[in-house]
């Protein structure tokens, strides 16, 4: 984004309230992530943070469970829902929700789709990729938070890493240098 020139600040700092207004209304109007970051931050406000969450966590609960066609089927709808809480996190500061979201649709993952992600194979291969990925970037980014969150994300980290240890996915989980628990 091209910087202000000291002289056109001072022109549009020095413009009438209602031009400056109406100028502010316009480019606002132009990034859709800005508009629902000011509606969440002035009309919703903080209150609505745990309406936003319990919405998420129901989008997570169900579209891992049932049946899936494929490895990738699974996967597709996986990366849709990640983009979802990376988008919530985006527009509320939420990052422990995003971290807590995250390794929860993991956990659902490997309890509700144990064949899936037995093999490291060909067609699961991918799916498995994304999840060890995943789990990796979900450590990196609570690790990042403060220490009491640490505690109500350890039992859900923990078997998220244990359940990627006994999956097809072992290898990756090595090769990307995983631990087998995280903190206590």
């Amino acid at each position: 984004m091209p910087a202000l020139s000291p002289d056109l600040r001072r022109a549009l700092l020095q413009l009438p309230p209602k031009e400056k207004d109406q100028l502010l209304t316009r480019l606002v109007a132009q990034d859709a992530v800005l508009v629902e970051q000011l509606a969440y931050r002035l009309l919703e406000g903080p209150e609505a943070l745990a309406t936003r969450r319990h919405a998420l966590r129901t989008l997570v609960d169900d579209p891992v469970r049932g049946y899936h066609q494929s490895p990738n089927d699974l996967l597709v709808i996986l990366r849709q829902l990640q983009a979802r809480l990376t988008y919530h996190a985006k527009i509320t500061d939420d990052a422990f929700g995003e971290v807590e979201l995250s390794l929860r649709l993991l956990h659902n993952v490997f309890q509700h789709q144990p064949a899936l992600v037995a093999r490291l194979h060909g067609p699961s291969q991918p799916l498995l990729q994304h999840l060890t990925r995943r789990t990796h970037e979900a450590l990196k980014q609570a690790a990042k938070l403060h220490e009491d969150y640490h505690l109500e994300l350890a039992d859900t980290a923990n078997t998220v890493l244990a359940a990627l240890w006994q999956s097809g996915a072992a290898p990756l989980a090595r090769e990307a240098g995983l631990p087998q628990r995280w903190r206590e």
